[in-house]
């Protein structure tokens, strides 16, 4: 790989060109892409990985603690930027999910995830051994709830996936969840209290409706039918971080549409993600509010990696930009449903980003103090360290009895 002192050079000639950034022809980009992929991939199968002291502060935070299975809701005091409030089940019961059926979404059985999930206690759910949940309808999450695959490995998966709706405080950790398809025209129930009829869901991973507190992290996302995590209709307080996505078209949906002002206020941080093959357009596409996106590896896209329409603020910090190969799919941003004359205005920056493979991202706006500080949740770290951060991005291999 390149000499940091290469990317330094780079980073120090963008700084005189503001509403443009790009990388500078030192190497074959070919060769960059090879080497970069190899390194990356080297990592990633190295499954005795430890990440004490790697600069991630979520996995130093808690990672490092040898009885993490017995400690299971520190993870809760460990989140940072804007879901860091997010406390999901801590001080609450420990819940044991050891059926992975889903038979009847109105009248769900103890012991299965849906029956857990819609309590009106807060809970920590965990599950007693590997399962495939295979849900018939999409699951409806209460508030104050975390979902902790840690321990096992755990797929939700070949049918309806996680909605969180009108709710706060949860926290969905280690989980596998892909495969998502549409569900609904149906009744499910949504507390121990209250079933009611369902729409068809759009086949999201992760759906997340006009709630607050949210916290997704170290969760292998891919190939749902419409988004992987999608926050719309004033949700807010949103941490995405430490998950791995792959093998999808529309990524992140951030903000329900152009119209919907309510979204003004919506606050999110993306940090420490790994974006990974097969991925095409929106990590993330934004509407409105303010996101902060920092530290993040991204190493494939097909169109563009990062979006937006009506004027969002976007503060871009400390990431690892790969651009494919394609030649006109080389720009990292896109401004999108409005003339130059208007997105010109829009409060959208890079800092300490790293851009490989002729890799740019379009600057816009005159960069508002006021607006880039309700877009800032942490402090990024150097762009150099985003391959440690983001080696074991996605669900961790914990095993009971071994260091996580």
């Amino acid at each position: 790989m390149a000499p940091l002192s290469c990317y330094l050079v780079v980073f120090a000639l963008s700084l005189l060109k503001p509403s443009f950034v790009s990388s500078s022809a030192v190497r074959d980009p070919e060769l960059v892409v090879q080497e970069v992929q190899r390194s990356i991939n080297a990592s990633r199968r190295n499954l005795g990985y430890l990440s004490c002291g790697t600069g991630n502060p979520i996995d130093d935070c808690w990672r490092c603690d040898p009885n993490w299975e017995n400690n299971r809701q520190r993870l809760a005091d460990c989140s940072i930027g804007f879901g860091k409030d997010a406390i999901g089940g801590k001080n609450g019961r420990i819940y044991v999910v050891t059926d992975s059926g889903d038979d009847d979404a109105v009248n769900p059985r103890p012991g299965t995830l849906r029956y857990a999930a819609i309590q009106d206690e807060p809970l920590w759910i965990m599950f007693k051994r590997d399962m495939v949940i295979t849900l018939k309808e999409e699951l409806l999450v209460n508030s104050f709830k975390t979902i902790d695959g840690r321990g096992a490995s755990v797929h939700i998966a070949g049918g309806g996936c996680i909605t969180i709706h009108y709710v706060s405080n949860i926290i969905i950790h280690g989980i596998h969840i892909h495969d998502c398809k549409p569900t609904g025209n149906t009744n499910i129930r949504d507390s121990p209290h209250h079933s009611g009829f369902w729409t068809q869901s759009d086949g999201d991973g992760v759906s997340i409706f006009n709630s607050k507190h949210i916290w997704v992290d170290h969760c292998s996302l891919s190939n749902c039918r419409d988004g992987l995590i999608d926050a719309i209709h004033g949700s807010t307080a949103i941490t995405i971080s430490n998950n791995y996505m792959t093998h999808h078209d529309k990524v992140m949906l951030l903000g329900h549409s152009d119209s919907y002002t309510q979204d003004k206020d919506m606050q999110v941080t993306i940090a420490f993600n790994h974006f990974g093959e097969g991925l095409v357009q929106r990590m993330p596409r934004c509407r409105h509010g303010y996101f902060h996106v920092v530290n993040n590896d991204y190493t494939h896209w097909e169109m563009y990696a990062i979006g937006g329409s009506a004027n969002p603020t976007i503060n871009s910090q400390g990431n690892r930009f790969l651009a494919p190969n394609i030649r006109f799919s080389k720009e990292v941003t896109k401004h999108e449903d409005a003339p130059q004359s208007e997105w010109m205005g829009w409060n959208w920056r890079s800092e300490g980003d790293m851009f490989l493979n002729g890799a740019y991202f379009r600057q816009s706006g005159a960069g508002a103090s006021s607006s880039y500080a309700r877009a800032s949740s942490l402090s990024a770290r150097p762009s150099s360290l985003v391959g440690s951060m983001t080696t074991t991005a996605g669900a961790l291999n914990c095993r009971k009895g071994n260091r996580c």
